[in-house]
């Protein structure tokens, strides 16, 4: 199972064939691995930040990614388009969600926290439960408390705000939560987060269980209804389910939490998470947003496919935008869907296509429907388009017949000179699918419109409809070089 996991997707025999090349071009054997080996992960497992409002959950997610991402101000209710960042501690990556965004709402300020960590939680494999040394538990923190021990989820307890040995003894006081023992840590200052990160790790599954199902393990695949709030994710869940299961309104933002419904369509069982947005208040405007972003991520984490629904008689929006950039870094298959076509004119179908020549270009490549959630229109192009989405993100190429598309393309379309230089990409393999991940070898640095160029290439050789496709370049050391020279 080990040698399955450091080869990615690579079997053996491929992969010592593989490693024989890389020794000829004169790379560094372990670079070779570990850049396949971190290709070729799984899905990250993800770790969530939670905690009361001003404990300082922001900033120690600044500290655990090593830099200044997540937004800090003093005033609670700061929004960001992101809520999930990449982080790596000793050799290992994960992900973390920050729950700093938005904390204060007309519910109240415990129900407000409760609400937010459950989120969280939802999505997470390990949580970091923050705790202000210095004010001490407070019935906020007993009530997320409950929360984490329902959830049955890892818990690392951190005592935030121990910035010397005098509050050592105010964090020691934190036994008292029973979430066994706290961690001192300034996250202002970094003391005590290379600790309290051991125990994160320690805590952390390896590769996480995929909660998400597939043929292998043997449950229905798993789908994300997103999109913005009132834009008839209820309705289609309703309309695919051919009953009303989900509570319908036009106020936006009536469903609370996620639902899941196992729903039949063309034949087989698939799990539909919905994740409808957010009761908006106008002064909580950014708060809902945040909320809305939060549980979208949570409910990305948890699919395989992203179903993203547009409202076609609203122009295109930035928030759509951002739903789309978070289904696609979070590397999911994707499908549009565009809904209430059944009510366009002429003239806003036209402006329609130009928008979505100019605004969809980064998921030209997802499969595309037009669909009425109200009538029921085309909703059986749903199914086949997710079908298609799924089978681009598992599909592999073997590395032979990579090679040799890479050795046609280069040879047809050769990196432009720069600085009297011309990189060339030496080799390449796929180490990893869902999503399909690759590798790149080259000898100099790979410019950004010769990636995007290699990725349409890709994509018009192998298909790969309905997927994000990573790719990483690797370059050849210098070292390597001279060490092939003394040979």
């Amino acid at each position: 199972m080990n040698d399955q996991h450091d080869h990615g997707a690579l079997g053996d025999a491929e992969y010592a064939e593989f490693m024989e090349l890389a020794a000829e071009e004169g790379f560094d054997i372990e670079d070779v691995e570990g850049a396949i080996e971190e290709a070729g992960h799984g899905p990250l497992p993800v770790l969530a930040v939670v905690g009361r409002p001003n404990v300082g959950k922001s900033t120690l997610v600044n500290r655990i990614i090593g830099r200044r991402e997540a937004v800090v101000e003093d005033k609670p209710g700061v929004t960001r388009d992101r809520v999930t960042y990449e982080a790596e501690w000793a050799g290992r990556r994960f992900k973390v969600v920050d729950t700093g965004g938005w904390e204060q709402d007309v519910l109240g300020i415990d129900a407000s926290v409760a609400a937010q960590a459950e989120y969280a939680i939802e999505a997470a494999d390990a949580v970091v439960f923050v705790v202000d040394a210095k004010v001490g538990a407070t019935d906020t923190d007993e009530a997320v408390v409950k929360l984490l021990r329902r959830s049955g989820k890892p818990v690392v307890l951190c005592a935030n705000k121990v910035d010397g040995q005098s509050g050592e003894a105010d964090a020691t006081a934190l036994w008292s939560l029973g979430l066994g023992q706290p961690h001192p840590v300034s996250s202002l200052h970094g003391r005590g987060t290379g600790d309290m990160l051991d125990a994160v790790l320690e805590a952390l599954p390896e590769a996480p269980e995929q909660t998400f199902g597939g043929a292998a393990l043997g449950g229905p695949r798993r789908i994300a209804l997103i999109g913005r709030p009132n834009v008839g994710k209820s309705s289609l869940l309703n309309k695919v389910a051919r009953e009303d299961r989900v509570v319908v309104n036009e106020l936006a933002g009536t469903t609370r939490d996620p639902v899941d419904e196992l729903i039949e369509l063309g034949g087989v069982t698939w799990k539909f998470v919905d994740t409808a947005g957010i009761r908006k208040k106008v002064h909580l405007q950014q708060g809902a947003d945040y909320y809305a972003s939060l549980r979208t991520a949570a409910a990305v984490e948890k699919a395989e496919v992203a179903v993203i629904l547009i409202d076609t008689t609203e122009t295109i929006s930035v928030q759509d935008q951002r739903i789309i950039t978070m289904a696609v870094e979070a590397g999911r298959a994707i499908v549009i869907a565009y809904n209430k076509w059944d009510e366009l004119d002429e003239e806003r179908r036209y402006y329609l296509e130009r928008e979505i020549e100019t605004e969809m270009q980064q998921v030209s490549w997802a499969p595309r429907v037009n669909v009425s959630a109200l009538t029921g229109r085309h909703m059986e192009k749903l199914v086949p388009a997710i079908e298609t989405a799924l089978a681009g993100w598992e599909t592999r190429v073997p590395t032979g017949r990579l090679n040799a598309f890479l050795g046609e393309v280069v040879a047809a379309h050769p990196h432009p000179i720069r600085g009297g230089k011309q990189p060339r990409i030496l080799f390449g393999t796929q180490a990893g699918s869902k999503p399909p991940r690759f590798v790149l070898f080259a000898s100099g640095f790979l410019e950004h419109g010769y990636r995007r160029f290699i990725e349409r290439r890709l994509r018009e050789e192998f298909g790969f409809e309905g997927t994000p496709i990573h790719i990483s370049v690797r370059v050849r050391e210098k070292r390597g070089a001279q060490y092939k020279k003394k040979k």
